[in-house]
């Protein structure tokens, strides 16, 4: 604390910057990390009902219950879309080729839910990757105090050359100190987001698959 009073304007700038920067930083940890973990409980969750269930209205019906599973909200924008192509009767009646359509509102949904997912994720990158800088410029800083304090006394003792290396050290370790969680939670989230979107393209894959057979199904018992 005596370091931190005792630091200049520019360290106690930098500081400040590094704070706050943290700050955001580990909001955005506690809530991604909470988003992801009820998206991947509410995927499995409805995983179980859609390959339980008897009927795809039915599962349209029980999909609602899981409002942050983004697995559901991509079968739903497929089921709508299902819907509308076979104008809103039997969606054993929609055709074959109208299969794209469906296709290309899957991919609608799947990205959009990515880019909700991703959302203030590149802060943590940008905290990551700038903060060391950001603490190098308060070393520099301090060293520039150090070199001027020895240029202006013409002494090279300690008691001189003490304060600046100082600040110098507070702000390299504040900017390391900030980086290092943005870093790992970038990654590491990162890593969950892309499980999910394999986990969505799979979905979508095999949703297609059962359309498919149920019209051909129903192509073949006609």
């Amino acid at each position: 604390m005596d370091l931190l009073v005792q630091a200049g304007p520019m360290a106690k700038l930098v500081l400040l910057l590094l704070f706050f920067a943290s700050l955001i930083s580990w909001a955005i940890i506690f809530t991604k990390w909470r988003t992801l973990k009820k998206a991947r409980g509410q995927n499995t969750k409805f995983l179980n009902i859609f390959w339980n269930s008897k009927s795809i209205e039915e599962i349209f019906t029980k999909s609602e219950k899981f409002p942050r599973s983004p697995i559901a909200l991509v079968f739903q924008s497929g089921f709508r879309e299902l819907k509308k192509l076979a104008g809103g009767g039997d969606i054993k009646s929609a055709d074959g080729l109208e299969l794209q359509n469906i296709s290309r509102a899957l991919a609608r949904a799947s990205n959009s839910e990515v880019t909700v997912l991703e959302r203030q994720i590149g802060w943590l990158a940008t905290t990551a990757s700038a903060s060391p800088f950001v603490g190098l410029f308060g070393t520099v800083w301090g060293i520039m105090n150090s070199f001027q304090n020895i240029g202006v006394t013409g002494a090279a003792n300690l008691a001189i050359v003490a304060p600046g290396i100082s600040e110098a050290l507070i702000t390299t370790a504040a900017g390391i100190g900030a980086a290092i969680p943005a870093v790992i939670a970038y990654n590491y989230f990162i890593g969950q987001i892309r499980r999910i979107t394999v986990d969505m393209d799979s979905f979508s894959q095999d949703f297609l698959n059962i359309v498919q057979r149920s019209i051909l199904g129903a192509r073949k018992g006609s």
